[in-house]
């Protein structure tokens, strides 16, 4: 093995790092890793593979097996452009020809756009392939300096074990986000509508309009006859035992995962204003009595979509997906199924993503943009407000 190449791999690997890139496999050897990064548009996935490639048959099978690698990870990425650099460092080049096989990027699509293009570091280039990373990245690459006639094996294991924790220490800072508070307000509002759908059901019923009427619930006559409290009250109440079991279902996971990541004061913010939202759209564009915490609960998901664009990259890797796919299930089954307050429950997840752009993410502060969210929050407000007393 040369020291000098495989000091180069882990270099390459250092700096990738340093610039925002994160390592999300590692292969079963340590000849080959793979490394991501959403603030890089222009080349988000890097695979690096140190390896002696004795002939172009290995090569090009493993280029064939690097594209397919790729094309099932680009896709949480959600564009077609995505663009993979695929680096082999190797002692020498095959013995037979071989720059065929890396010349032309290997398209993912009918868009060239979308490729896994192929560097081949030998020691006979290196210079000429780091300027060709160069260019791809669009940055210059700085490998980190060494010490004179450091012995590079000892060297190439610095390195690594620098790269290594510059990652645990990433995956550490990403890790505490998401336990940044405790759901205290989350088992408090389970508390108080599973109290109110108890207190309903003693009152002569939960589904009886006459007692939801005296209760608080969403009733358009009474709101523009001033009654503004109506426009809260309703998060608390449920019609029936099935809308409270789904809501309190709801509201245990999505709430929990919210206060962590927010703290309880952001919470309690975020809640009671995409409830207040869901139901303004609710009254906007309903006459229905109504009630209930979907408004709110949508609202989370709009608060996880504002986390999404403060974090893009950890938000795709891990909730992302799954959250964007349950919103529109959601209005999909709110559109087909009647009896669905779609207006609330899109009414909410509006105000969930504004109110979390007011009051923003713990240890974060972006004053410009948070004046920006509250001002353009207001203006909704009032205007909806308008519309619907008018």
């Amino acid at each position: 093995m040369n020291g000098h190449m495989e000091l180069l791999y882990w270099q390459l690997v250092y700096s990738f790092v340093r610039r925002q890139y994160r390592i999300i496999k590692v292969s079963n050897g340590p000849n080959e890793i793979w490394l991501e990064s959403f603030h890089h548009q222009n080349i988000p996935l890097i695979r690096i593979v140190r390896y002696d490639i004795d002939w172009s048959s290995w090569l090009k099978r493993d280029i064939e097996y690097a594209w397919r690698v790729a094309e099932q990870v680009k896709r949480r990425y959600m564009k077609r452009t995505v663009q993979v650099l695929n680096i082999y460092i190797s002692t020498y080049p095959p013995v037979d020809d071989w720059e065929f096989l890396v010349e032309k990027p290997l398209p993912f699509s009918r868009d060239a756009r979308a490729a896994l293009r192929t560097v081949f570091i030998h020691s006979a280039n290196v210079p000429h392939s780091l300027q060709q990373i160069s260019e791809q990245i669009r940055e210059p690459i700085t490998l980190p300096s060494l010490e004179r006639d450091e012995d590079p094996f000892l060297a190439a294991e610095h390195i690594k074990r620098q790269a290594l924790q510059l990652t645990s220490e990433q995956q550490e800072r990403e890790k505490r986000l998401f336990e940044y508070g405790r759901p205290i307000f989350t088992y408090a509002f389970i508390a108080l509508q599973v109290f109110m759908f108890l207190l309903l059901e003693w009152k002569g019923g939960s589904t009886n309009p006459a007692v939801l009427i005296e209760y608080g619930a969403k009733f358009n006559p009474l709101i523009q006859e001033g009654e503004w409290w109506r426009f809260f009250t309703p998060i608390f109440l449920h019609i029936g035992f099935l809308h409270l079991f789904m809501n309190t279902f709801a509201l245990y996971y999505l709430g929990t995962m919210v206060e962590r990541l927010y703290g309880s004061w952001r919470f309690f913010v975020i809640y009671l204003t995409a409830g207040f939202f869901g139901t303004l759209g609710s009254f906007l564009f309903t006459s229905s009595l109504s009630a209930g915490a979907s408004g709110a609960i949508f609202g989370l998901f709009g608060a996880l979509l504002y986390f999404g664009t403060v974090y893009r990259h950890l938000f795709l890797q891990t909730i992302g997906m799954n959250v964007i796919s349950l919103i529109v299930i959601n209005l999909i089954f709110g559109l087909v199924i009647p009896g669905i307050d779609n207006a609330g429950h899109i009414g909410g997840l509006i105000g969930g993503f504004l109110a979390a752009g007011v009051v923003h993410l713990p240890r974060h502060r972006a004053w410009n943009k948070q004046v920006v969210s509250l001002f353009f929050t207001s203006c909704i407000v009032a205007a909806a407000l308008y519309v619907g007393f008018r």
